[in-house]
């Protein structure tokens, strides 16, 4: 069976604290050895801390104290952030080399969602959107620069010709 281990009083304690024989205490009373400091005894106050005390001259206390505004929290999110799955499919149809990463992005998003990872899940799924976003770009580019070129390329043809005459 175990006991319940004993611990030093605390010295500053004056219910637990035993005293020397023979010693002058403040309310001018001598204690024996092994008797108690009576527990009904009062503390004189530390005169530095009294309670008529005033503040030191020369030093400004104002009972108003300027606080900021508390800080402002981001409302929890209840579910896996959206998938952008329609722009991973938009990256096959407007440069695939590009949908290796989205789709690798896409199917990490509920996986580190169910780990707990929120920050991760939100990352992929942004990154899902701005690299279906990216490709479109790239299309879109791509699409104005081949029109260009085919203008280009029939003008060139047509100031080529040389103009015929029928007679």
């Amino acid at each position: 069976m175990m006991t319940e281990p004993q611990y030093p009083t605390d010295p500053q304690d004056p219910k637990e604290q035993q005293y020397p024989a023979g010693q002058q205490y403040s309310a001018g009373q001598q204690y024996s050895a092994g008797q108690e400091y009576p527990t009904g005894q009062q503390y004189p106050t530390d005169p530095q801390y009294s309670a008529g005390q005033q503040y030191p001259t020369g030093q400004q206390y104002s009972a108003t104290q300027q606080y900021s505004a508390a800080p402002t929290y981001a409302a929890p999110q209840y579910g896996p952030p959206k998938s952008n799955a329609g722009w991973a499919v938009a990256s096959i149809i407007f440069f695939w080399p590009i949908a290796f990463a989205a789709f690798n992005h896409l199917h990490d998003i509920y996986p580190k969602w169910a780990m707990g990872d929120h920050q991760g899940a939100q990352y992929a799924s942004e990154r899902v959107k701005k690299l279906g976003q990216i490709s479109l770009l790239i299309a879109v580019i791509c699409w104005a620069l081949f029109i260009a070129f085919y203008v280009i390329f029939l003008v060139a043809i047509v100031s080529s010709v040389d103009s015929y005459t029928y007679n």
